[in-house]
């Protein structure tokens, strides 16, 4: 019977990080099944959703932290179930981008939260603008929106709280 194990993993950015840790999971025998995976300054961060049989994830614990003592990573590792399947909600993503400032983020889980949507991924990123220098932001989400929800007085109440923000965004249905 297919088990499952949240890892997550950080330590100092290094080539070959990514493949030591997945040689381990690969070697006990477990499945990555989902993984995100990026740079943080100088530091390198990944989760992951592992499944295996009840012995290869008992091995696994084992020997991350055997591998997480020998390199220096702080891994931190959670036992879980796959996320069932929600027919009450609708895919939708969120692209924003604005001169960058603080908050945000916060001020856009703000709104989904305030309205039961659920946040499922969010990626965001700062870059400078290519002809003027200025520093922009960037956010990506993804979002699980309820069913009950009128989308197009919902699509309003975002455009309407986006431009309150200065924000440049966009709120669609996730294509598969």
């Amino acid at each position: 019977m297919k088990q499952h194990i949240a890892v997550s993993a950080i330590g100092t950015d290094r080539t070959g990080l990514v493949h030591e840790l997945t040689k381990v999971i690969s070697d006990c025998g477990g499945n990555i099944g989902e993984s995100r995976m990026a740079s943080l300054g100088s530091e390198f961060a990944m989760v992951m959703l592992i499944a295996g049989n009840w012995h290869s994830l008992a091995k696994l614990e084992t020997e991350l932290k055997k591998f997480a003592d020998s390199t220096g990573l702080t891994v931190n590792l959670r036992r879980t179930e796959p996320r069932a399947p929600r027919t009450d909600q609708l895919p939708y993503s969120i692209d924003a981008v604005c001169l960058d400032q603080s908050g945000v983020v916060s001020s856009i889980s703000g709104f989904c939260s305030s309205r039961g949507i659920d946040i499922a991924e969010v990626s965001t990123r700062s870059y400078p603008a290519a002809h003027t220098g200025a520093q922009m932001f960037s956010v990506q989400m993804v979002v699980n929106v309820p069913s009950r929800l009128h989308l197009a007085h919902l699509r309003e109440e975002f455009m309407e709280f986006c431009d309150s923000l200065n924000l440049d965004a966009i709120l669609e249905p996730v294509k598969s």
